[in-house]
């Protein structure tokens, strides 16, 4: 492969530093970072399959620390819907254009980043039947758009979990979320091709990196601090991918 080839590729490995970052100080929201950053450099379904697989080797990483904390009955409200939700958004994966799902994945950037902005901290308590609904439509959009993470982490905040209960139920959600996902995308043969294992194997390293980095940050930012910021950021990601699309 020429330089001028490899480019492309060699620039997923700092967008999945600064993800694997966002991910060690949040607890979700990765690929709300690298999905529109990596959509720039690699066609849509190549960077939600190669960030599917950094984010799982993520999840395994930080995800299986406190096991005891899972919230099983909120978990297995979630799991269905998010069956359902991978297999209607694999179907529309491979049938969607490119600029389609480039102005999509930018819409649904700018207003979760917008809500973000404007949610304040607590919020009256949700019934327990949203699980499935969250389930479904983290289901669909982490299979779209690489982005599960907020259906699910906006139905968990509202069901009076403590942190520790919150971090490990999410976790394990996105982890069995991202099995079903890798999954579909191995029947539809989008992890077939060899360049998207390349690309998450050099990116892996730099992923590692970003959670250690992270660990370190944690103790000095506030929750409220960070995710004001990653905020910020989709915005800017949300809206240069729907002026892109639109180009």
């Amino acid at each position: 492969m020429a330089a001028a080839e490899l480019a492309p590729y060699a620039a997923l490995v700092p967008i999945a530093l600064a993800g694997a970052t966002v991910y060690g100080l949040t607890g979700f929201g990765s690929a709300l970072v690298t999905i529109p950053l990596a959509s720039h450099f690699v066609p849509l379904p190549f960077a939600i399959a190669t960030f599917a697989l950094i984010d799982f080797v993520n999840s395994l990483r930080v995800g299986l620390e406190r096991p005891d904390q899972v919230v099983r009955g909120e978990f297995f409200r979630l799991a269905p819907g998010i069956l359902a939700g991978v297999a209607i958004g694999v179907t529309v994966l491979v049938n969607l254009p490119r600029k389609a799902g480039m102005a999509a994945l930018g819409v649904f950037v700018i207003a979760y980043a917008v809500y973000a902005l404007a949610m304040g901290p607590g919020g009256r308590p949700v019934r327990a039947a949203w699980g499935y609904v969250a389930g479904l439509a983290g289901g669909v959009t982490g299979t779209l758009f690489g982005a599960g993470g907020p259906p699910y982490a906006v139905y968990l905040s509202h069901r009076g979990l403590s942190k520790d209960q919150f971090r490990a139920t999410i976790t394990m959600t996105i982890l069995v979320s991202l099995v079903m996902r890798l999954v579909a995308f191995a029947l539809i043969g989008l992890l077939w091709d060899a360049r998207i294992w390349l690309a998450a194997a050099a990116c892996i390293p730099a992923a590692m990196l970003g959670i250690a980095l992270a660990t370190r940050l944690f103790r000095r930012l506030s929750r409220e601090a960070v995710a004001r910021a990653v905020a910020l950021l989709l915005l800017v990601s949300g809206f240069s991918l729907v002026i892109r699309a639109s180009a």
